[in-house]
């Protein structure tokens, strides 16, 4: 049996673990919820949460994959007792992946698109209604963001046909360390505008009249949401990157390394945007219209805007790459466990097969746009956004919750034994009541409250 790939440092695994978790809701979603809920005090239930609900979970998934040494496709039917009916859960986490990157490939084009327009002076000059006439002509041309789409996939999937410590490992340790100089970089330079007081005040000092306008108690689950959405739990990708590690550190200390990180850039990006809005007088909003259409505005108006704006969209690129390098190379494990193909077959059956699943949502905004996407937000996009963060999401990291803490899956003694091997901090024993009984409630709220938030409220 062929050697298992292993990453060749621990810095490496920390860095690939966290550009999976570093995805491109840190930048247009977490500033604004912050803002908008009361700054610090939204920051710091957040962070909360983040302790309560996220750390929990990273440490279950890459409990499962250090102590199978399988991905996703394989790990609970290792594991699991005779008899037991969790390894069914595999295929939906499999198909999570392959749902998630029928979108993000497609996105992780336009940063890539904007990353070429930016520094080629595409946007030089525009007023902010040439600037949004941009976005939507991009949107309205399907050869061009099918274009771009494929160029994600090809290159994403070039890299990790390398392997792990040649292609995985060593391209994103590069992209994830520039990613982090040019956010400190494009933060300083925020600070330093005129504005940057205000932006800096309304961002960061906890406003507690804003969070009570708003409802203490929906700010309060909003936060709940945007800490157990942010490290990307649930769909295997990354248990892994556990299947990838050693023994010589505990899993809880890895785990909130990676969860710093993750918090770090959310939070320095809020430090890159609201200085800037506020200088220019531009309120922050969410979602792409952030990203593609307020920024560039911004960037249209201050000196070596070219320079700054080209920086801004190396920074989202590299945040989006580093999520897809993540998902592909789970999606060519998976495939390469249960075919027994080598890694280059695996990689280009589904470099083909990516390209033709994310077809539909390039077509959503123009060819195939449809008013009963309207519901989930107006494309399909939106569709297969709401069946993964608000479906596959939660409900694939409570089977590895209840994975690990049932009799009748892996069980608490197999789960705590794993996680606590190596130095660094340890699951006590006290924390199996609430991670057997409490935290599973938690998550069950979450996925009810997605549900009816989406349609009921």
């Amino acid at each position: 049996m062929k050697e298992r790939e292993t990453f060749g440092s621990r810095l490496g695994f920390i860095l690939v673990s966290a550009g999976c978790a570093i995805g491109l809701g840190n930048v247009w979603k977490f500033p604004y919820m912050a803002g908008k809920y009361g700054g610090a005090a939204f920051i710091l239930i957040y962070l909360i949460f983040l302790v309560l609900l996220g750390l929990p979970v990273l440490v279950c998934e890459f409990a499962v994959g250090r102590a199978s040494r399988k991905s996703t496709a394989r790990a609970f039917h290792d594991l699991e007792p005779e008899g037991a009916n969790f390894h069914n859960f595999s295929y939906m986490s499999m198909v999570s992946n392959y749902v998630l990157m029928m979108f993000y490939t497609m996105v992780a084009g336009w940063m890539l698109y904007y990353c070429y327009a930016m520094a080629a002076g595409k946007l030089d000059g525009k007023d902010s209604a040439q600037v949004a006439d941009y976005f939507t002509g991009l949107q309205d041309s399907a050869g061009t963001m099918t274009l771009w789409m494929i160029i994600v996939v090809v290159l994403s999937f070039g890299v990790c046909s390398l392997g792990v410590q040649r292609g995985l490992e060593k391209i994103t340790k590069v992209m994830m360390i520039a990613l982090l100089a040019i956010m400190v970089v494009l933060a300083i330079n925020s600070i330093m505008m005129d504005g940057a007081a205000e932006g800096l005040k309304f961002y960061l000092i906890p406003d507690f009249e804003r969070m009570k306008e708003l409802g203490i108690g929906y700010t309060i689950v909003t936060a709940m949401n945007q800490a157990f959405f942010t490290l990307s739990l649930g769909i295997g990708a990354m248990a892994i990157f556990g299947s990838y590690i050693g023994k010589e550190r505990s899993l809880l200390g890895e785990s909130a390394n990676i969860a710093i990180l993750d918090t770090f850039v959310a939070i320095v990006s809020g430090l890159i945007i609201f200085p800037a809005c506020f200088t220019f007088g531009v309120s922050p909003t969410s979602g792409p219209s952030l990203i593609f259409i307020t920024l560039p505005n911004i960037f249209n108006h201050i000196p070596m805007g070219r320079l700054w704006g080209s920086l801004f969209f190396i920074f989202m690129t590299f945040a989006a790459f580093s999520t897809v390098l993540a998902v592909f190379e789970n999606i060519i494990s998976c495939m390469m466990e249960l075919t027994g193909w080598s890694r280059k077959k695996s990689s280009l059956v589904n470099l083909f097969g990516i390209i033709l699943l994310s077809l539909p949502c390039v077509l959503g905004y123009n060819v195939w746009s449809w008013d009963g996407f309207s519901i989930f937000g107006g494309a399909v996009l939106d569709l297969e956004d709401f069946l993964v963060s608000n479906i596959l999401l939660p409900l694939g990291s409570l089977v590895y919750l209840l994975f690990c803490t049932s009799r009748y899956g892996w069980g608490w003694k197999n789960f705590k034994a794993e996680a606590n091997t190596g130095k660094g901090f340890k699951m006590q024993e006290w924390m199996r009541v609430y991670l057997s009984y409490i935290l599973p409630l938690m998550i069950l709220f979450i996925f009810g409250y997605g549900i009816y938030d989406k349609f009921f409220a």
